[in-house]
């Protein structure tokens, strides 16, 4: 199954959607954004992979801004090792045995921790090691971020699932597959056909 979301950051200040497969466990998405920033304007597209048993397999990011272009590329083996590639060949890494990636802004990465963990469907908690990577810059660190779940999805309402990265944190509205449909602050669903 193939479906079209799209959000629209708070403020105007950017819109993203993406192509999302969803298969058993795992997803595949193809996506574009586009975003203001304090350091200006950007836009970034994806390729996403997310293996059956819900962690990442594979991510392309190609980023474009008034100064330049760039691109990077993440794999992660079936064992835990990370490799990153940014066009001047890969290195290899562990990155505190994450299993998932945050792309900034982008509300699509939040659903790999929520459906793998099915934090949308049943109450649980996990302080998590993540990827993340930065835009515009590129730049791939390992944090540690936390999901914990609010309410449950039901048969009326959407699940609701806390985030906490540092001193960040808010509470996101999720869909019944997992997918953020609010993250305040960040970005809301938009019927992008309708308009």
């Amino acid at each position: 199954m193939a479906v079209m979301l799209s959000w629209r950051a708070p403020g105007g200040a950017g819109l993203e959607s993406a192509r999302i497969t969803l298969s058993g466990g795992g997803f595949r998405a193809v996506g574009r954004m586009i975003r203001g920033t304090g350091r200006g304007v950007l836009t970034a597209s994806y390729r996403l992979v997310v293996g059956g048993d819900g962690a990442l397999s594979r991510l392309a990011v190609d980023v474009a801004t008034a100064d330049g272009e760039a691109q990077l590329t993440l794999s992660r083996s079936r064992d835990g090792v990370w490799l990153v590639d940014e066009g001047a060949g890969g290195t290899r890494g562990a990155f505190g045995g994450a299993r998932d990636v945050d792309l900034a802004f982008s509300p699509v990465f939040n659903a790999l921790p929520i459906r793998r963990l099915g934090l949308h469907r049943e109450p649980a908690e996990h302080v998590l090691p993540m990827v993340f990577v930065d835009l515009p810059t590129l730049r791939v660190t390992a944090v540690e971020q936390t999901y914990r779940t609010v309410k449950p999805v039901s048969d009326t309402e959407s699940a609701l699932v806390g985030f906490a990265a540092g001193d960040f944190t808010a509470e996101m509205t999720v869909d019944a597959d997992g997918f953020v449909l609010d993250y305040p602050g960040i970005a809301s669903r938009t019927d992008l056909a309708g308009a």
